[in-house]
């Protein structure tokens, strides 16, 4: 079993334009824990996940995953060869597909072979509670059974890192709050390294165990938390 991923952000600045989004930002996630970006519209959160993603390339600074350069102004790697899993707010599901396909598709994109696709999507959806709906299409489900196909198809690979963009934002309360308790329990006991951008307070207490503060593309507080806890079914 390999050891968890640590993010290391070094004097990272992104601007878009004349306005500066991030700046000179200093941040180091542990291997196997996760932290949750908090702050207001415009204050760098998703601008970060897009980095940390390989979906914008830094302007000044540098990303490492373990002992890995990931990104600097000189060289990015592709977001295929980061060794992450991307959990986005709007599902991003292929309608066309099954729930199983969704799900086996990045291994599937990787050649690996037939029955070890099945036999891996098959623990993915138990993980999330969800075996018993593999061969339906996302338009059969709710929402929520719609995010957890999203966070199975994030996992499937076991990824050095989740990456999580405002998953539970388009679910109502009843919902963000049973999600969160469910995804805190999955991430711990998957071991794996985690950033959580959300702008709700209660969705960040209830998942991560670190919260960082974002103001104007800087780090203003660093709060430690303890994630409650739920099952996944």
């Amino acid at each position: 079993m390999r050891s968890p991923t640590t993010i290391e952000i070094k004097g990272l600045s992104y601007a878009f334009g004349d306005r500066t989004v991030l700046h000179q930002l200093d941040l180091t996630v542990e291997g196997g824990s996760t932290v949750a970006l908090l702050g207001p519209s415009g204050c760098g959160k998703s601008t970060l996940l897009k980095l940390l993603a390989g979906l914008l390339q830094p302007q000044q600074g540098e990303i490492r995953f373990g002992d890995r350069a990931i990104a600097s102004p000189q060289s990015s790697l592709p977001p295929e060869r980061r060794d992450i899993g991307m959990v986005f707010q709007d599902y991003a599901l292929w309608p066309h597909m099954s729930v199983a396909q969704n799900v086996g598709f990045p291994l599937l994109m990787r050649r690996v072979p037939t029955a070890e696709r099945l036999t891996k999507t098959m623990i993915a959806l138990e993980r999330v509670g969800l075996a018993s709906f593999a061969l339906r299409r996302p338009a059969d489900l709710s929402g929520g059974q719609q995010q957890r196909v999203a966070l199975a198809r994030a996992i499937i690979a076991e990824p050095g890192i989740l990456l999580f963009d405002e998953p539970l934002s388009n679910l109502d309360r009843d919902l963000r709050e049973s999600l969160s308790r469910e995804i805190s329990t999955l991430l711990r006991q998957l071991g794996t390294t985690a950033v959580y951008v959300t702008h709700d307070r209660e969705e960040a207490e209830a998942i991560a165990n670190h919260i960082v503060h974002l103001s104007q593309g800087s780090v203003t507080a660093i709060q430690a938390v303890t994630p409650l806890s739920g099952e996944i079914a």
